[in-house]
């Protein structure tokens, strides 16, 4: 009789785990740090393979303290919305101060293990943690420039991993970090779109304009047109050792305009249904991305 009970109980705190460290949202961007990693590797190896371990458990242990920290931090305002209030700590499945201890935990087995790859990984890893919990988390409630504050730790996962690759910042991990840098903006504000209400229970700012307004809409537009442009520099030649081919840059473009298309429909309607959609476009879009230029450095 007792069996049931312990595995029940390990499948909960596993759960919660996996809930605190936002499991799907952490290893969207351990992915993103791996493609990153992929583009600036020369070629692989056992130690190549190796970094890639190290990457992907460091890089977690990087995105889960963040998100730990976050849901420690925001406890009270994530018991006001619908989609947060049933988080192990609003929800009183994990104290606050066990969380914290695995937030802490967390930052330095992720900042150790990105540290024995090189040590600007695990210096930019350690700037990431900081700008997500110490200044983005409290802007949130002040005013709704917190996404772009919240858009440079959100942006250092992809030039992360070509940092891991090469032991070096230039130009190549520059320009992955503006792509990401300028995909948070539609990606986020999409979201702030549907979830409005949810956000207002908590005084959440994540709109530019505070409203689902024309203003808000257009500046997603012009965003997701920046992206567009950003994704695009490699085929130009002044991106260093990082560039594309032109068919490849034809096929990024095509991906940007489907993802402007619905950027547009937003702009149209005005809805939360397109608001969403456009966010789920906006996950394909990164990863996509990500992936036709892997394909494409391999293919040429």
């Amino acid at each position: 009789m007792n069996a049931p009970t312990n595995t029940l109980s390990v499948k909960s705190i596993t759960a919660d785990f996996l809930e605190i460290t936002k499991a799907r949202l952490a290893v969207s961007v351990v992915f993103s740090s791996l493609a990153g990693f992929v583009l600036g590797v020369d070629a692989f190896g056992v130690g190549s393979w190796l970094i890639l371990l190290k990457l992907a458990i460091g890089g977690y242990g990087m995105v889960g303290a963040s998100n730990a920290f976050n849901q420690v931090i925001e406890k009270d305002l994530d018991a006001l919305m619908d989609r947060t209030k049933n988080r192990p700590v609003p929800a009183g499945r994990m104290k606050p101060n066990t969380a914290l201890i695995i937030a802490g935990l967390l930052t330095l087995i992720g900042i150790a293990i990105l540290y024995s790859i090189n040590p600007k990984t695990a210096m930019f890893g350690a700037i990431s943690i900081f700008l997500y919990t110490s200044v983005y988390t409290p802007l949130k409630t002040m005013t709704p420039l917190s996404v772009f504050v919240g858009a440079f730790p959100g942006a250092i996962p992809f030039m992360l991993g070509w940092v891991a690759a090469t032991g070096s910042f230039g130009i190549e991990a520059g320009t992955l970090f503006l792509i990401q840098f300028f995909w948070q903006f539609p990606h986020f504000w999409a979201i702030g779109w549907f979830l409005y209400e949810d956000y207002e229970k908590a005084g959440f700012f994540m709109l530019p304009s505070g409203k689902k307004d024309k203003s808000t809409a257009l500046q997603i537009i012009l965003y997701t047109v920046w992206l567009i442009i950003a994704s695009l520099l490699p085929v130009l030649g002044f991106t260093g050792d990082f560039h594309i081919a032109s068919l490849t840059a034809v096929i990024v473009f095509l991906l940007g305009l489907w993802m402007l298309f619905y950027a547009v429909k937003l702009y149209q309607t005005r809805t939360a249904k397109a608001a969403r959609t456009l966010m789920l476009v906006s996950v394909s879009y990164i990863t996509l991305l990500q992936i036709i230029y892997i394909i494409d450095k391999f293919l040429r």
